[in-house]
């Protein structure tokens, strides 16, 4: 296969010259296992692990290879490699690390699209779709909507759900399907593009390696049975892996998602909610915080019915969640510099001790 195949583009060949990359062997991360890679190039797979001076040079998990990355490295005869560079990524999509204040976990790199994937039985909800949302606008990436399980509810209440949908989610593509009767799989299909990079968004148990294995015509992700309690699958897979469909189009499957904490620093809220934004420009005060003051234009559209109540508060919700991201991150800048110096210091006295 070629690169081209893989998602490399005049881009990344541009991004290639400019660092002066040339003279290296060029491949993309279809897998990652506990900092050790597989790398897909022109001459076959390897298992990948990163040279010393970058795992020295990083200053975040941000900084080390991810799914969906082009990097450089030197290959051996024994299917080993050492990954020199990560090219510059032109998207990554991100969220909060679980449990690790101020810290960002890669979920992808260099997508084009995310399928934000719900089923419509048990686990739909728009507060969280519109989390998706957030995560992809501020990513620089193209959202799908997809709904799965839809053999096991009525059309009527597809419809319903896929018009709850339009009105509060506007010019967003949404496509219902059913893994069991491959119902809507044509359409999906249809949509996928030779060479750009899709990934799979989306809880445990809402089909996305079963969608993968049907979209690829082969088992290519384990699936387990059906929980009894919940009447969901259990979803057994436990890290990111891109695949290239015979379509042409490639899919990154990820894990499931129980939190999905915004690390939104470029706008991503503002585009997600962009009809509450364009109506706050006519609130009375410039900081207004849409909650109680006199004057909310805000306010006064969700009391008219004008902005639903439920978007309102979701809103609200995730802009505090990203004002205390943001917070934690300048706080853990300022300790970082503030040990920065100690570091020094201590290094001068040591230079002074010597003589």
């Amino acid at each position: 296969m070629k690169l081209e195949d893989f998602g490399y583009n005049d881009k990344l060949q541009k991004l290639r010259i400019e660092n002066n990359l040339t003279d290296f062997e060029i491949g993309r991360v279809i897998a990652e296992h506990k900092e050790r890679y597989i790398v897909k190039t022109e001459n076959g797979e390897f298992e990948a692990e990163i040279t010393g001076n970058l795992r020295f040079s990083a200053q975040s998990r941000v900084d080390f290879p991810a799914v969906g990355d082009w990097v450089v490295l030197t290959t051996y005869d024994s299917d080993s490699s050492v990954i020199h560079k990560i090219l510059p990524r032109l998207s990554i999509i991100t969220r909060q690390a679980v449990g690790q204040l101020g810290e960002i976990q890669i979920i992808a790199t260099n997508i084009d699209y995310a399928f934000l994937i719900q089923a419509v039985d048990r686990d739909f909800n728009i507060n969280r779709l519109e989390r998706y949302l957030t995560i992809c606008y501020s990513s620089k990436v193209e959202p799908i909507i997809v709904l799965t399980k839809t053999d096991l509810i009525n059309e009527q209440k597809i419809a319903e759900i896929t018009d709850s949908i339009k009105q509060r989610i506007k010019d967003i593509l949404v496509f219902a399907i059913s893994n069991e009767t491959k119902d809507g799989y044509e359409a999906l299909k249809d949509i996928i593009e030779k060479g750009k990079t899709y990934c799979m968004l989306g809880s445990s148990g809402v089909g996305k390696s079963t969608l993968l294995n049907n979209l690829s015509g082969r088992t290519l992700m384990k699936t387990d049975t059906i929980s009894q309690s919940s009447n969901r699958g259990r979803h057994i897979t436990s890290h990111r892996e891109l695949i290239v469909l015979e379509s042409g189009g490639i899919l990154i499957d990820n894990p499931g998602m129980r939190e999905v904490g915004i690390a939104d620093t470029t706008g991503g809220l503002e585009t997600t909610f962009d009809r509450i934004i364009s109506i706050s420009q006519k609130c009375k005060f410039k900081d207004c915080t849409h909650t109680n003051e006199i004057g909310c234009s805000v306010l006064e559209a969700v009391g008219k019915g004008e902005i639903e109540k439920n978007s309102y508060e979701n809103y609200l919700k995730m802009e505090r969640e990203k004002a205390h991201f943001e917070s934690t991150i300048e706080e853990r800048r300022k300790k970082d510099k503030e040990f920065g110096k100690v570091i020094k210091n201590y290094k001068k006295d040591m230079n002074k001790n010597k003589f």
